[in-house]
């Protein structure tokens, strides 16, 4: 076997994590699987890499050898392959718009501006529940533009020069089915919800904890909470299995209503990102208004919301 960059990567997460059994979650492996790769990096090297026991692993002084150089090949391998990805992209002679998005109000109605205002342009999508994801897209030119949300002031991933604009504030609120005790409610408190059980799509953001401390707060702790597809809360709700954590924005299913909880202990914003060097980062200012003007249509589309943000002006689509 020769070494390869992927096998630099796995060194690094384990350094980084201090564990193997943190990197393999990180990585998105099974942590017999990682022991197993790790073993085989080792061979290759000649030693090992790590001194592991139920403190976590530690680099030897070849590790510490092999991480230094991971250091510099890694970044200095994944700035190449940005600069040829962006290179073969601004190279095209077609202008082109590539989106992508987590779960969100947003894309639907910037894709219906855009094809609207630049007929010949070609517009694609990329949907996914993780915004390092879509981060890491941009970074390496597989996408022109991400539309992604993170957990009220919290940081979006920090991975290379993005840049970042908030296109709305929202609040979460919360869906119940129509024969809930509450659901006729103008807004609920967290501490009335708190023997409900929860529903909530995935994502890689720190809202669960932030949702874990809004309950702390409010005096209870959630229980059981069912990270599933939108689908499957929707149906939840419905049949009054699960209270469903949703963005302000989302028309719910028939036989659900969505009530605002009070104090918006909980809330959702929305961003958008770009490279800078990218090819389409010259029109970073037109995506922004249509995204914007996209953000506000979903808003007037939701009668809950609407109302909502009579007493509460300071939610919404950025200015």
């Amino acid at each position: 076997m020769d070494l390869e960059l992927r096998h630099l990567r796995i060194v690094r997460a384990v350094a980084e994590a201090g564990s193997v059994t943190k990197a393999a979650s990180h990585l998105g492996l099974a942590q017999p699987a990682l022991t197993a790769q790790l073993k085989r990096i080792e061979r290759v090297l000649g030693g090992a890499l790590f001194d592991r026991d139920h403190n976590g692993a530690r680099p030897t002084p070849l590790g510490e050898l092999v991480l230094s150089r991971a250091m510099v090949l890694l970044p200095a391998a994944r700035e190449l392959q940005e600069e040829a990805v962006r290179f073969a992209n601004a190279s095209g002679a077609v202008p082109r718009y590539r989106l992508g998005a987590t779960n969100g109000p947003i894309l639907g109605g910037l894709v219906d501006r855009l094809a609207t205002a630049l007929p010949s342009t070609p517009v694609s999508t990329h949907t996914s529940w993780s915004a390092k994801e879509l981060t890491t897209m941009v970074m390496m030119g597989r996408i022109d533009f991400a539309l992604i949300g993170t957990c009220g002031e919290s940081s979006p991933p920090m991975e290379g020069p993005v840049i970042w604009l908030t296109v709305g504030m929202d609040p979460v609120f919360v869906l119940l089915g129509e024969d809930h005790a509450l659901a006729g409610r103008k807004e609920v408190t967290l501490a009335e919800l708190s023997g409900e059980r929860w529903a909530v799509t995935p994502g890689d953001s720190c809202f669960g904890d932030c949702f874990a401390t809004a309950c702390a707060r409010a005096g209870f702790t959630p229980q059981t909470i069912y990270e599933t597809d939108v689908a499957t809360c929707m149906h939840l709700a419905k049949v009054g299995r699960a209270a469903v954590l949703c963005q302000a924005t989302f028309q719910p299913a028939p036989g659900v209503t969505m009530v605002p909880l009070a104090g918006a202990p909980l809330r959702w914003r929305q961003l958008l990102g770009w490279h800078p060097e990218g090819p389409c980062a010259r029109a970073a200012t037109s995506i922004v208004e249509h995204a914007k003007a996209a953000h506000a249509d979903a808003v007037r589309q939701s009668a809950c919301y609407t109302a909502w943000l009579t007493e509460n002006p300071r939610f919404g689509t950025s200015p």
